[in-house]
This record gives structure tokens, sequence and C-alpha cells, in this order.
């Protein structure tokens, strides 16, 4: 299991998501206030957590756990590649909330704070790029096992 390159592909994903969840996607920072967004809210001041969804926290957790269980199912390889395209489902609509959550904390805090202190600064955090990464590795992993898929296939022919 651990001798082929697509689980170490996958590791990588799991690892790269993993931070997602533990590090601050965004800092903004308006004159002296500070909001930090992370996978599940936002934390003022790095004191209160601002009330918002958790659908990306859930969305970002889901495409860590995903390339974990799809480590074990080495033995079902087509099922590999099936899940590692759900996997990019994931990490694309990752992406999308990202984007959507930064944009709506943004335009809330130019509401609010702009007028008085100026313009908001925005801060993405290296979190904020892991699920590109997560992608490149999650695609390379689907390319090994399709063509591990093939070699076996090719083996079962010669017999």
């Amino acid at each position: 299991m651990i001798q082929r390159i697509q689980t170490l592909y996958l590791l990588a994903a799991v690892v790269l998501m993993s931070l997602t969840l533990f590090l601050p996607l965004t800092t903004f920072v308006c004159g002296d206030e500070m909001v930090v967004l992370e996978a599940f809210g936002a934390k003022i001041d790095a004191a209160e957590n601002a009330n918002m969804p958790l659908y990306l926290g859930v969305l970002l957790a889901m495409a860590t756990a995903l390339p974990l269980v799809t480590i074990f199912l080495y033995k079902r390889r087509m099922l590999q590649i099936r899940l590692g395209g759900a996997e990019i489902a994931l990490l694309v609509g990752s992406i999308a909330f990202e984007a959507i959550y930064i944009y709506l904390t943004n335009a809330s805090l130019v509401e609010l704070y702009a007028p008085a202190e100026g313009r908001v600064e925005i801060n993405l955090g290296v979190a904020a790029f892991a699920p590109i990464a997560a992608i490149v590795f999650v695609a390379l992993a689907m390319r090994a096992t399709l063509r591990d898929e093939l070699l076996v296939r090719s083996l079962d022919r010669i017999r």
C-alpha cells in the first residue's frame, strides 16, 4: 500500500487539506480591527468567534477525510479513480466556498468599518491556496492509479 506512488500523492493531499482546517485562511485588517477567517468561523481580534455557517469547515473536513479513506481502498483501483474525481469536485467546491466567504466578509467589513477607518486590507494565508495544490496531487494519484489498472489488465490478457 505505502509503496505505491499514488498513496504518497494522496497523503500529500491529506496533509495540505489538514492545513486548511487548522491554519487561518485570510486575515482582514481595517484600522485597528483584525478579523481572521478560519475554516469553522471568523475570529475578531483573536478573541471572539463570529457567528458564521459551518459549511466551509464541513466541506474542508470531508475533503480531508476522503483521500485518507481512498488510500485504504488500494485493492479496488477503479473505485479509487472515481473517488479521486469526487475529491476534485469537493476541492473545487471548497475553493468556491472560500472565495464566497472572503467576498462576504470583506463586503461586511467595508460596510461596517471602511467609511470611518479607510480601506480593508486582505491578507490571504497559505491555507487558502492548499486546495489548489491538493487538486494537483489528487490528479497525479488518479493518473498513477489508472496506470496501475492498465498494467494489471494487460497482464491478465497475457495469461
